[in-house]
């Protein structure tokens, strides 16, 4: 397929890019699509753009959400299988899902994604393995990662890590304030006194534990990260 699909979504539209042609084609396959098409839509759709291999920067998420915008379409979340598409859409704002491929003979850990910037409200990272963010979760904000979730940060929003059920996981943070934190299928808050120094959240029989970093070594099964 080397042109765009707009097609009903389960909370919207679906808008998915072909890894081929190049941007400036793209662009004007996207810009006739909309001349030409009326608006079976309803104003103010939520769209998810599905970039697949595609790769995408800050500057085309940007026009593709004013192009959108024209046309009465919302973005709200970028799914993509590279982490330089994620990366940008999560900078722009916007709710990311970074997917990858596995065989179906074994399971390839994803390589650990890194964001340099707060997570704001109403934004959720999505990653099939560890997350490490440079920067603070804010409240309304959210990280879901099948591996880790290390903040050097405050984190105020919601962190899930081993969401793929996998209980073996722990979120850490330099400020740990969360509305709520998950590992696997656990549910915790953390305490109303917010310690002022890191902490480590992982599972401890059948409850999320949580200790200062510094006794991480000494207290938590294995003593590495």
């Amino acid at each position: 397929m080397n042109c765009p699909l707009v097609q009903p979504g389960a909370a919207g539209l679906d808008l998915t890019l072909p890894p081929e042609p190049d941007w400036l084609h793209l662009q004007e396959l996207l810009q006739q699509y909309f001349q030409i098409s009326d608006s079976w839509w309803q104003p103010e759709t939520p769209v998810r753009v599905l970039a697949g291999a595609r790769v995408l920067g800050m500057e085309h998420i940007q026009w593709l959400a004013e192009l959108l915008q024209k046309h009465q379409l919302i973005i709200t979340n970028v799914q993509a299988s590279l982490r330089a598409t994620a990366v940008a859409a999560a900078m722009a704002g916007y709710s990311v899902e970074q997917g990858v491929t596995a065989s179906p003979s074994a399971i390839v850990a994803a390589p650990a994604l890194y964001l340099d910037h707060a997570v704001r409200s109403g934004v959720e990272i999505r990653h099939p393995g560890t997350v490490v963010l440079a920067g603070d979760v804010n409240p309304g904000g959210c990280i879901v990662a099948d591996g880790d979730i290390l903040v050097w940060g405050r984190l105020r929003g919601v962190a899930h890590a081993g969401a793929n059920g996998n209980p073996h996981r722990l979120i850490m943070a330099l400020q740990m304030a969360a509305t709520q934190l998950r590992i696997g299928g656990l549910v915790a808050r953390a305490p109303a006194n917010v310690a002022f120094y890191p902490e480590v959240a992982w599972v401890q029989g059948d409850a999320i534990v949580l200790h200062p970093a510094r006794d991480f070594g000494r207290t938590s099964p294995g003593g590495v990260f």
